[in-house]
């Protein structure tokens, strides 16, 4: 799964430079998680990061977007291909 951000986000801009996939952006209110780039921190570290700084809880996983961790592993490789490859 990718994670989201609710509506309950306060924009405290915390978890913007946690996310090492560059996958969380502001949106038209409040910050939104690009679940294309979501791996909920899957090759990076143990646990979402995000969810780890927010103050107000406000990011659970999208349960619209059910991922197992062996596809997260496969984006977050990909991704890194794709950084490798634009550097």
């Amino acid at each position: 799964m990718a994670l989201l951000i609710t509506d309950d986000c306060i924009n405290c801009d915390v978890c913007e430079p946690e996310c090492p996939n560059e996958a969380i952006s502001m949106g038209e209110d409040h910050y939104f998680i690009d679940p294309n780039k979501c791996t909920e921190c899957v090759g990076h570290y143990d646990e979402p990061q995000c969810q780890q700084v927010c103050p107000v809880s406000c990011i659970p996983f999208n349960p619209e977007w059910r991922e197992t961790r062996e596809e997260l592993q496969a984006k977050y490789e990909r991704l890194m291909r794709e950084k490798k490859a634009a550097a």
